[in-house]
């Protein structure tokens, strides 16, 4: 594919990297810990442009499994920020190169592990060992990209690099993944180790809270569902995308787009179009990201709630974010149903009836209510009033809707 082309790394474009990285790793002196190529690098699964590198900084298991290894590991090194996790770590920047130096405990197999991400040079063995094209990878990363599904950070919830690669080992191209893929159901199992009988085995032998709409065994730690992060939306995208591409198989699948907000507000046709730009707080994108998530879903939660009819939304976070709902009623009545609990919760039915004590009691079918006035019955209004709310103002730095 004429794909490859565009995301392919050049002999240069290796030869470049392998220099700056060679150089980066011969001025550390990091003592009896062992330094090891991780990532997509490591792999040879890397597209162009991509410019974080990461390296494990692997300490003896017997010597160092008592401490804390981020701790030894910041001793050790000069002029880094520090990123919290599981297991701190630390980046160093060099030109256009960010380097993320991982401790982690130099185990021989996934039982050993104190922290998850001691088995991560593990999933890096096991991908070079099975990989026969890493190409491949290039493609199926780049299709999930550019269709906003890649990524396992907490507030994307999609598809890891890592769970790409074990697809693909299993599907073996990408024009094979994305045929399967088009047909999946929610609840499929890849278990490309063969570890489990079948899914039935699986399903009985797996910890429930390890299950999801995607289970992918983890090749080298079998109790582990490596896709139990993705969510029902993303994976729902993903084979919408599959069968499309399947369709009219096309270029245009690879290609990466920014929200438009002229494209946008066109497809909105009649609907109500809302938009706001959003700045985040300061601190690691994961975090503030899930933060900003949070506030997404409640603005969505809240205009439900209220009786706007929210047709479509989406979002999108760079250096700030954009929020985006086709409304389909831009006002609603003056006066809400506000629902009281069952009789036979006699308990909270009699406090209803005592708070609500000045207000008619009304019956719908079994359930009670009282009518009570809106503050705003303009969809504009409403919004703005609640980008007021604390919790908005606590999940980001600044928010303003947008005028179309």
């Amino acid at each position: 594919m004429r794909v490859l082309d565009q995301i392919k790394p050049t002999k240069r474009d290796e030869t470049r990297v392998l220099k700056i990285i060679e150089k980066v790793l011969q001025n550390l002196d990091l003592k009896d810990a062992k330094l090891e190529l991780g990532g997509s690098y490591a792999k040879d699964t890397w597209l162009k442009g991509n410019h974080d590198v990461d390296v494990f900084v692997r300490f003896p298991y017997d010597k160092y499994k008592e401490k804390d290894i981020s701790d030894v590991l910041k001793s050790r090194l000069k002029k880094y920020k520090v990123v919290h996790g599981s297991r701190d770590y630390f980046q160093i920047k060099k030109g256009d190169y960010v380097f993320e130096f991982i401790p982690v405990l130099d185990i021989k197999s996934s039982k050993e592990a104190k922290n998850i991400t001691d088995v991560s040079p593990l999933h890096t063995k096991w991908v070079k060992e099975k990989l026969n094209d890493a190409d491949q990878v290039r493609l199926v990363k780049k299709f999930c990209k550019a269709q906003g599904v890649y990524g396992a950070e907490s507030y994307i919830r999609g598809f890891s690099g890592y769970v790409l690669e074990i697809l693909t080992v299993h599907y073996k191209t990408f024009f094979d993944l994305v045929k399967n893929v088009a047909n999946w159901k929610k609840g499929i199992v890849v278990d490309v180790e063969k570890f489990y009988k079948n899914k039935g085995d699986i399903l009985e032998k797996l910890n429930k809270d390890k299950l999801s709409c995607l289970v992918v065994i983890d090749p080298v730690q079998k109790d582990r569902n490596a896709a139990a992060a993705l969510c029902e939306d993303k994976f729902d995208k993903f084979v919408a995308k599959c069968k499309e591409f399947m369709r009219n198989p096309s270029n245009d699948f690879f290609v990466e787009r920014k929200i438009s907000i002229r494209d946008l507000k066109l497809e909105s046709g009649e609907n109500n179009f809302l938009t706001m730009k959003v700045w985040p707080l300061k601190g690691k994108k994961d975090i503030v990201g899930s933060k900003l998530l949070k506030c997404f879903v409640y603005i969505n939660k809240k205009l439900s709630e209220e009786g706007f009819n929210v047709i479509n939304s989406d979002w999108e976070f760079n250096e700030k974010a954009i929020f985006w709902f086709y409304v389909k009623n831009g006002t609603i009545g003056l006066y809400k149903k506000h629902y009281g609990p069952p009789k036979k919760e006699k308990k909270h039915f009699e406090e209803f009836l005592i708070k609500w004590k000045n207000h008619e009691i009304k019956k719908d079918k079994d359930k009670i209510y009282v009518e009570l006035k809106r503050e705003h019955t303009h969809l504009k209004d409403f919004v703005k009033n609640l980008l007021k709310s604390n919790y908005v103002k606590n999940n980001v730095k600044k928010i303003k809707l947008k005028n179309y």
